[in-house]
């Protein structure tokens, strides 16, 4: 006959069926978190202020405006 199953035996069961995956996908969560966070902190880093975006943006287009100029001066020689 089939005997009863002791209330210990069934509640490590329950325990081991139920609350180690969700501990273990806790685990994983956090690291996952944490991961993230360190992630947004090296962006937060590496990334430009406006301010320097705009400075540099200024040099590009000034060099752009010379770049110009010189070809313009190239142009004209050779047009004469």
């Amino acid at each position: 006959m089939m005997e009863a199953i002791s209330p210990v035996i069934f509640w490590n069961v329950v325990l081991t069926l139920v609350i180690a995956p969700a501990i273990w996908m806790f685990r994983n969560l956090m690291a996952e978190v944490k991961r993230i966070d360190i992630l947004l902190n090296r962006t937060r880093e590496d990334y430009s202020t406006k301010h320097e975006l705009r400075e540099d943006m200024k040099m590009v287009s000034d060099a752009l405006y010379r770049l110009e100029d010189k070809l313009d001066k190239v142009l004209e020689r050779g047009s004469k």
